[in-house]
């Protein structure tokens, strides 16, 4: 049965009988509980009107999520530290951790990857300290990394930029592992996030450490790059676009980190590019995707083909929520927000004492 947009072309977020009401709640009074509006751009557009889209659209995001994340209080007994590492292209990586103030020993720690596409928002954001700070208080070291985005305030660096940086952090704390005070770790992160989440690993497997990552647990990941193609086999793209996020809006961030389309085949670039051989051997993933986002199905796609390739693998469908939607109402949907953390925390202690 046709829903959503499919069902009818007028349909919103706002009017959709599937969006959790308490969301729409949220969103009404700002607007964005319609139809995301499309920008007067292409793909092809200059790059310098690219990257004004994206500042622009990084100053609108994040100024919406710092509201609704400063009525979040801290969570008590957690403590944060910044540190400052070497990165492989001569520049340095600013690393935000967050732990619980007791430990009866190591832990499992979450090497975080905040979203924006690749392209936009900062690991210091209140949004992403927030939850960071929710993920230490179940028992875990929270790793955020600032890597360097292809736009937005913190400059412009293309794809492998921010790849190299994750990577990067991710063997940092592996090898800091004792001084840490850590067990194991997974890679995470959503939406943008969630790509480098994969693409990490993908990296690691290709240079020869893939054993030094437990698993990965990616929130609606940005995986694609097919968002304007529409494929018939992605048909929550348009089922779902211009809901919080649209299609156009995808493509136009993507289209700053792999400028001229020129990595779009290379699985370390875009996850949705990896080949059947590409999945085999990976570490347990788990894949979390919301009902009402346009990257839905592309998410579930990637599920189903790491069960195909032998990995083990969750697949998670957080209902009526729209794209992060689990993730960015900790106020108005905190036992949303709180099943979501649980859930993150649950699969990196479950993997205490694999082997890796």
């Amino acid at each position: 049965m046709a829903v959503g947009r499919l069902a009818d072309p007028n349909c919103t977020l706002g009017t959709d009988p599937r969006s959790d009401p308490r969301m729409v709640a949220a969103l009404a009074p700002l607007g964005l509980a319609d139809v995301f509006p499309d920008a007067p751009l292409t793909v092809d557009s200059p790059m310098a009107d690219l990257l004004a889209y994206a500042a622009f659209a990084e100053d609108a995001v994040g100024g919406t999520l710092e509201m609704f994340a400063k009525t979040v209080p801290v969570p008590e007994g957690v403590s944060s530290t910044t540190v400052t590492i070497p990165g492989a292209d001569g520049n340095e990586i600013t690393l935000l951790i967050s732990r619980p103030g007791h430990a009866d020993g190591p832990l499992p720690a979450v090497v975080h990857f905040h979203g924006g596409a690749m392209a936009i928002a900062s690991a210091a954001d209140t949004s992403y300290q927030r939850l960071r700070e929710s993920m230490a208080a179940t028992g875990l070291v929270v790793v955020g990394v600032e890597f360097r985005n292809s736009g937005g305030r913190l400059g412009a660096h293309p794809y492998p930029a921010g790849l190299n940086d994750c990577a990067a952090a991710t063997r940092w704390v592996y090898a800091n592992a004792v001084d840490l005070g850590v067990s194991h770790l997974i890679v995470s992160g959503e939406s943008g996030g969630g790509n480098l989440t994969l693409t990490v690993v993908h990296k690691a497997k290709r240079e020869g450490w893939l054993g030094e990552i437990a698993g990965a647990y990616a929130q609606c990941p940005y995986i694609s790059n097919r968002w304007l193609d529409y494929p018939d086999h992605l048909p929550s793209l348009r089922e779902n676009d211009g809901y919080f996020i649209s299609c156009q809006q995808a493509a136009l961030l993507g289209s700053i980190y792999d400028p001229d389309r020129k990595y779009a085949d290379d699985p370390t670039c875009w996850a949705g590019a990896a080949s059947d051989d590409d999945l085999v051997g990976l570490p347990p993933h788990v894949i979390s995707v919301n009902e009402l986002d346009p990257l839905r199905d592309e998410g579930l796609l990637y599920y189903r083909r790491l069960l195909s390739a032998g990995v083990p693998t969750i697949g998670r469908v957080v209902a009526g929520t729209c794209h992060g939607g689990d993730l960015l109402f900790p106020a108005t949907m905190p036992e949303v927000f709180a099943a979501s953390v649980r859930d993150v925390s649950g699969f990196a202690w479950s993997l205490a004492g694999l082997p890796s």
